[in-house]
């Protein structure tokens, strides 16, 4: 490139360059950069809100608890959330950029598009702010303060607030509970019908038939049903007709959640009619179409509901093994350095790994079948047992629960399978017998190994 042309490409350069910073102070609020604020009050100090759109103006309100409601058009709780974030956002506005000073054309900018207002405790005039048209550029809005004479352009993220409906301000878990709180459930639908009971932080099914339950699928069961979210409200007041309507009057599915610190009871009905399914509560007057159908949860028998592991324990909380078999009487403990030890005063040291592997497999023991009600151990090798296992575990924290559970074992059959019973329930299970193969046959298989001598230097 000749030198002539390079001198005019930079002289070009800053010539648009001054435009441009020309412009932008130009643009630029007085005395202001770009933390310049429209409004800047405290949030908490904001009692009363409200937004207008083009088709709806929705209130809110907080009420004698500090929490928000929507006050308009009709009186329900809110998303606390949603309408954190619109009052939050508005009471700190930052100005983006000063379009016009003063006695700008409004139209123009599609100013007012809609309307916040908000309302400070002890004033009668609420803050309100009027906002435009999006900016087609940069996305930001355009906005003016009541009674500032200026134009301005305020922040692109407030479109997600500035969009929102009356059904998106809404509280939707309308049904909300926590589910540590229940002590039994009763479930009915069309084919399936269970009952189940917590004992002592434990759920055990108590019909059709008695087991212990996988804890794990009764939470997530409750939850399901305490985090349903209305995709809908059907109904706001469910009159006779309205459940009628909903096909609630009759409902094809119900649970029964007992709650034994209060004595409640709270009854949920499902009815599903074409593609929606209706849900409500005994303790609710809202009919709601929920986000997600869980109808197909509903619909599991007891069985899959059942604990199909032998004990249900994690192998790092082990603290103490003690096993029995034939002749074999073997105790090895864990110390607060997660080493195992055969003796009390943890001086003989025990073979990490293969204890470790060992619990394991005790703990990934799951049953293929069940026996329920059997009527003679004898009869399944386990009177007397062939082995005997007790596992106990203690949790860590400041006040740690220490637990044991002892496993009987039978042989294996031909097909490998053996039966064993844990000896707090009434029933059996059958399992891979490859475990049977795991056990020491005397203590020092579990020692460590004594290291092998280095060998001889060769003299020269």
């Amino acid at each position: 490139m000749k030198p002539k042309t390079t001198l005019i490409l930079a002289v070009v350069f800053l010539a648009l360059l001054a435009v441009v910073l020309f412009v932008d102070k130009k643009g630029a609020a007085p005395g202001g950069g770009p933390e310049e604020k429209l409004v800047q009050i405290a949030s908490a100090d904001v009692e009363k809100a409200a937004l207008k759109g083009e088709t709806e103006t929705v209130t809110f309100r907080k009420n004698e608890k500090n929490e928000w409601l929507i006050a308009e058009p009709l009186e329900v709780p809110a998303d606390s959330y949603a309408v954190s974030s619109l009052v939050d956002a508005f009471a700190d506005l930052r100005i983006e950029r000063v379009v016009e000073k003063e006695n700008a054309d409004l139209k123009k900018y599609g100013i007012p598009a809609r309307e916040v207002s908000l309302w400070l405790k002890g004033q009668a005039q609420p803050v309100k702010i009027l906002v435009g048209q999006e900016n087609a550029i940069d996305k930001t809005f355009f906005a003016q303060k009541d009674g500032d004479p200026r134009v301005v352009l305020i922040p692109s993220s407030l479109k997600s607030s500035l969009e929102k409906k009356f059904f998106d301000f809404r509280r939707k878990d309308v049904f909300k509970f926590e589910s540590a709180d229940i002590g039994m459930i009763k479930l009915a639908a069309k084919d399936v019908r269970w009952e189940a009971r917590k004992t002592e932080e434990e759920w055990f099914l108590e019909s059709p038939l008695k087991a212990l339950a996988k804890e794990t699928k009764i939470t997530s069961l409750l939850d399901s049903l305490s985090n349903l979210r209305a995709k809908e409200f059907a109904a706001e007041a469910k009159t006779g007709e309205e459940l009628k309507k909903a096909g609630l009057d009759k409902p094809e599915t119900s649970v029964s959640l007992s709650f034994p610190g209060t004595g409640k009871e709270v009854v949920f009905a499902f009815h599903k009619a074409d593609d929606k399914t209706f849900v409500t509560a005994s303790d609710s007057t809202k009919i709601i179409v929920p986000e997600t159908d869980i109808l197909g949860d509903l619909e599991k028998k007891a069985d899959e509901y059942r604990e199909n592991k032998v004990a249900a324990f994690n192998f790092w909380e082990a603290s103490k093994v003690v096993i029995k078999k034939g002749g074999l009487a073997l105790t090895v403990t864990k110390s607060t350095n997660d080493k195992w030890y055969f003796d009390a005063a943890q001086k003989e040291e025990a073979d990490l790994t293969k204890v470790d592997a060992f619990v394991r497999k005790i703990e990934g023991l799951e049953a293929t079948e069940y026996v329920d009600k059997p009527k003679s151990l004898a009869e399944f090798g386990l009177a007397p047992a062939q082995a005997e296992i007790t596992i106990t575990t203690k949790t860590a924290g400041d006040k740690p629960v220490e637990k044991s559970v002892t496993v009987l074992a039978g042989t294996a059959d031909k097909d490998k399978k053996a039966m064993v019973k844990n000896i707090r329930l009434d029933y059996l299970f059958k399992v891979d017998g490859s475990f049977l193969d795991d056990f020491p046959k005397e203590a020092k298989d579990w020692k460590i190994p004594a290291p092998e001598p280095a060998p001889e230097k060769k003299r020269p």
